[in-house]
């Protein structure tokens, strides 16, 4: 009895060992899983890189940031566009590919546009009722810049009717905190981006910590207290930077991603070695007329179309940052995980 129960162990013994022997330990399989993986990463980087060369990505390139003021039908200073010549702006911008972003998608990264568009802020400083006003119906008015901007976008699908207005305590003309605070929840539950442009819109330049402190934060607090938004980013006023850039950008009720000044050059992407976020150029929105020739909207809108190698160009996931190899020494070493040559 005895020697039939241990036959029948060392049957048992001698099938698990053959059984064992067919079959690859765990760490031969986890080690083959790992292989694999590894091999579908591989293919899969260089299907987006072939998608990325195919569209002729450039995610370091420049992106024009566009500086507006008002929008009214008879302009008295040069930073003014009636609604005809604001509406041709933005249909320009159609045209020649660009899709909308605001201030904060760009310098936090978050730039989720198509493969082979561009990408273009549009902001618009001192929150000017020409900009937005609401009828009794909450709608906003005809020919405000809001307006406009909604109804180019809806005549062309894939055309964000994106922006970021940078407000002072003169809110669209509102005086009461009841109506401010409707043309700010206004903006936030369709989506655009409300920014800091000080409290009095002085000269950030000359001023002492405690003066820059309580212009940036007091208008911040307003803001925050209105609508429950925290700005991100600033608009300096005049484009100056207060003695300390850093003052602008952290404060005691204010934490900001980026500053922006006044109008100039495009502006470096924010996976760029060159992306200043304390000091980010925007652009003058004019015609080809005295210094404008050169350093307004149409002029450098004229010089990315000419250089494309220059222009921003998405390769349509947000998740990489795409170039051609040769522009490699130009990338942040904080997105290399992020990066895809072609």
């Amino acid at each position: 009895m005895r020697l039939g129960i241990m036959g029948g162990l060392g049957l048992i013994a001698a099938v698990a060992m053959v059984s064992g022997c067919d079959s690859p330990p765990d760490t031969a399989r986890l080690a083959d899983s790992k292989a694999d993986a590894a091999t579908k990463v591989k293919v899969s980087k260089a299907a987006k890189a072939k998608a990325a060369a195919a569209v002729k990505a450039n995610e370091l390139g420049q992106i024009p940031v566009l500086m507006f003021h008002r929008v009214i039908p008879k302009p008295t200073t040069t930073d003014d566009r009636t609604p005809k010549q604001f509406r041709a702006d933005l249909e320009r911008l159609v045209k020649e590919g660009y899709v909308p972003i605001t201030a904060a998608e760009m310098v936090s990264g978050k730039i989720d546009i198509p493969a082979g568009k561009h990408p273009v802020v549009l902001t618009f400083d001192d929150s000017s009722p020409s900009q937005l006003t609401l009828n009794q119906m909450g709608v906003p008015q005809k020919d405000t810049a809001v307006e406009i901007l909604l109804d180019v976008a809806a005549k062309n699908p894939g055309f964000r009717p994106a922006a970021t207005f940078y407000v002072t305590r003169d809110m669209f003309g509102k005086s009461t905190p009841e109506e401010q605070a409707q043309m700010l929840l206004w903006l936030k539950n369709h989506n655009f981006e409300i920014g800091n442009h000080t409290r009095d819109h002085l000269n950030l330049r000359g001023l002492s910590h405690e003066k820059v402190e309580e212009q940036i934060g007091s208008i911040a607090k307003q803001v925050g207290t209105l609508s429950s938004v925290k700005p991100t980013t600033i608009s300096l006023p005049y484009g100056n930077q207060p003695r300390k850039k850093q003052w602008a950008m952290r404060g005691k009720h204010f934490k900001h991603q980026g500053a922006f000044l006044a109008g100039y050059t495009p502006a470096q992407a924010p996976f760029s070695k060159s992306f200043d976020p304390a000091g980010i150029p925007r652009i003058k929105v004019m015609e080809k007329k005295g210094d404008c020739k050169q350093f307004c909207s149409h002029a450098w809108l004229d010089w990315l179309k000419n250089n494309p190698d220059m222009r921003y160009t998405s390769d349509g996931d947000p998740r990489t940052v795409a170039y051609p190899k040769y522009k490699a020494p130009y990338l942040r070493k904080s997105f290399l995980t992020w990066s895809l040559p072609y």
